[in-house]
């Protein structure tokens, strides 16, 4: 029988310094994820970074290396952020869930991510709100439905404003970026091969609109 959740907030530090919040993340007990995964994942990048990337949880590779967006679905959003115009190391990336959360089949010992569950997503939330306290950025990027909802509440869809400016909910926030959501690069990789190249496609357009509020930044 799982424990009762009691969330991140008491492992959360009070400070800003990212490296203080990364280290402070791996002793984090908020759920239970921490129990199977090999170490919790922070977000990486500039302090300073006008763009915050914001994904699912971290995949089986970047459970392996401690770093997000370092396996396939890293790779193809590093070629979609040229392709948009964005430097990948002017962007700070992070998940909305800090350790992978998997099932091992039957035969074979490839883990298999599974999508946290609500009550896992908000039991992380207070290490995101962390971050974007930490780096406050012009713009935020929510690279898929869970980091959609992680944010902008459970009832977002991101089939009907993928690609849109929007902004957080009021009053719930220090900061007041500019918000896009689109997919996230994994679903790309896993839609059928005919359709990769255009999903590909509206993924870097999405990104294009982000790039076009960088330059409305001064950057």
């Amino acid at each position: 029988m799982p424990t009762k959740v009691p969330g991140a907030e008491e492992f959360v530090p009070d400070t800003d310094d990212l490296s203080v919040l990364a280290d402070a993340a791996q002793g984090c007990k908020g759920c239970d994820l921490y129990l199977d995964a090999t170490q919790s994942v922070f977000g990486q990048g500039s302090a300073t970074a006008t763009v915050m990337l914001i994904g699912e949880q971290p995949g089986d590779q970047e459970d392996r290396a401690g770093a997000p967006f370092v396996g396939p679905a890293g790779k193809l959003l590093d070629k979609a952020l040229v392709a948009a115009g964005i430097d990948r190391d002017s962007v700070y990336v992070t998940n909305a869930v800090k350790h992978f959360k998997f099932t091992l089949p039957e035969r074979g010992k490839r883990r298999i991510h599974k999508t946290p569950s609500r009550t896992e997503v908000v039991a992380c939330r207070p290490w995101l709100l962390a971050e974007l306290d930490a780096v406050r950025p012009d713009v935020v990027v929510l690279l898929g439905a869970t980091a959609a909802k992680a944010l902008l509440g459970n009832d977002f869809r991101l089939t009907e404003h993928r690609g849109e400016v929007l902004g957080l909910p009021a009053g719930e926030f220090a900061i007041d970026p500019q918000v896009v959501a689109t997919v996230h690069p994994s679903s790309v990789l896993r839609g059928p091969p005919e359709n990769r190249e255009q999903a590909f496609e509206a993924l870097t357009d999405d990104l294009r609109v982000v790039a076009g509020l960088m330059r409305g930044h001064g950057r």
